[in-house]
This record gives C-alpha cells, structure tokens and sequence, in this order.
C-alpha cells in the first residue's frame, strides 16, 4: 500500500494540473470501490474550483469552492494518472478509457485525472471543509512526522511505558501520521533498533534519535519518488526509485550493508506483517 512518501509524490504530481482549476466535469463510472462514493458526488464536483491540495498522512485532501473537501485514498492499487498536459515539450495524449478508471476529473484547461484502481481496495469521500477535524478516517490521527508538532519530546511522551514492539507503536497512526511497514523497517535498521524491542523500554535517547532519522528517510524517499512495489506508479506513469536504495526492506538472506558486519538480514512476522533487520547491528 502507498505510504506517506507515495501519497506525497502523487500529490505533486496532480497538484499543478488540479488546484485553481475547474474541474469542468466528473465521471463516476461505479457505485463504490472500498466503500459507497457519497451520494452525487459527481454532481458536487462538476462546476466546482479546487482551490489546494493537502496531504495529510496517507490521504489526499482537495479543497473546493463549495468549502467541501474530497478525501482521496489510493488503497493497494490506486493510481492518479494525468493525461492531456503539456511539460516543456513533451505532452501526455489521453489513453483510451480503462477497464478500472472509477473516477475521472475533465478540467476545465482540457488536462484529465483519472483514478484508476484494479484492486479496488481504494476510497473518496466528500465532507464539510469545516469537518475535517471530526472525520473519522482523521480524527485520531497523530501528527504529521514532517511538521514542527512531531518532534522529540512529544515521541518520548508517547511511547513512554508502552509495552508494544517499537514497529507496531512506530505504525500506529494515532501516535505519528502516514508510517508504513517500509519506512519503519528502514528507520530503524538507521537507528540500530530491533523492531521487537518494547517501545517503553528504549532509552529517552535512543527514542529521541528516531525523529530526525523518520524524517531522513521520508524526505530521501520523496525526492527519489517514493518506493514502487507492485502497483505503484507515480501520476506521469513512471516509477519510484527509493526501493532501489534499501537497506533491509525487502532483502532477506542478503547481506547487511553495514561496514564489517558478516550478517544476513533477516524476516519475521509481527502483527501479519514482514519486518526486515540485521540481527547483529539491530538491538
């Protein structure tokens, strides 16, 4: 599943195409994908301007005239594909229409976005602007690992006297917003942790080091496009680049990157997901 880096890429992808535009028309070619699409929602986002997009953990956010706000979420499969732009010189025709094109956005400036989603496990939803503070799918969220309310001192509060494995409470949303398994599994090979230490029982000092180094390895997996991995693409069709750059994710039996260490990475199972370490340079 897309995480934040992914999120973040897609949203700049489509952002220059969509906010400030007038979404001319929107086609919504089925009832529901992970759950119902709200009622009319094609009649609410014809005619309307979008004004910005946000980001916020592993959801697009775009504002509208209407001061209501579409939720986009990508699911497994999700893809914003962008078609009948111009960049420099190259330009993107429009595809004929997919199988699984769900949702399509014909702007005003003659560019389309279309949602395409295979596996359907992805979402819209449109709520009051106002709301967003009480929608259920944000409400709990903690804060965002990139933003100045996430910092060392809040991280310590929270996994203070937790007896949960650091891996699970680093993906908890409510502790810190947008984590996935493939980020977290890169942290803390960074940080020297073994993803089955209790999060309570790690030092103030070592919980404090994982702050800067979430955001190093969010930040280098954004600039790289983020991490393709089955379907992934980013809104031009192209890859990312950041799984080329793992260090444990995803690289069971080779070995350890670490200067000096003979070790394999290896993969257990927590909480049904694969976790990937070095088991000499994570304690």
């Amino acid at each position: 599943m897309p995480e934040l880096p992914e999120v973040e890429t897609v949203k700049a992808g489509i952002a220059p195409v969509m906010q400030d535009n007038l979404i001319a028309r929107a086609d919504v070619n089925r009832p529901d994908l992970r759950w119902p699409f709200p009622d009319q929602m094609a009649e609410r986002l014809t005619g309307k301007r979008v004004l910005r997009l946000r980001r916020r953990s592993k959801y697009i956010l775009v504002d509208l005239d209407s001061a209501e706000t579409l939720l986009i979420h990508l699911g497994m499969s999700g893809r914003m594909l962008v078609s009948g732009h111009t960049v420099g010189t190259f330009h993107h025709p429009h595809p004929a229409p997919a199988k699984h094109d769900h949702v399509v956005f014909h702007m005003e400036s003659g560019t389309r976005i279309t949602f395409n989603d295979a596996r359907r496990f992805g979402a819209m939803d449109l709520f009051a602007t106002s709301q967003e503070d009480t929608h259920w799918l944000i409400r709990d969220l903690g804060p965002e690992p990139l933003a100045n309310t996430f910092h060392e001192t809040y991280l310590i509060a929270r996994l203070k006297d937790r007896n949960t494995p650091i891996k699970s409470a680093l993906l908890d949303q409510r502790i810190v917003a947008g984590l996935g398994n493939i980020y977290v599994c890169e942290v803390l090979f960074r940080a020297g942790i073994h993803p089955r230490r209790k999060a309570g029982k790690i030092s103030e000092k070592r919980v404090a080091s994982l702050v800067p180094l979430i955001r190093e390895v969010l930040s280098e997996a954004i600039a790289a496009g983020g991490s393709s991995l089955r379907d992934y693409r980013q809104s031009d069709g192209e890859l990312g680049y950041f799984q080329h750059v793992f260090q444990v994710y995803d690289r069971e039996g080779s070995g350890c990157v670490t200067d000096g260490c003979d070790k394999e990475i290896r993969r257990i199972v927590q909480s049904g997901r694969s976790s990937f370490f070095c088991p000499q340079c994570q304690r």
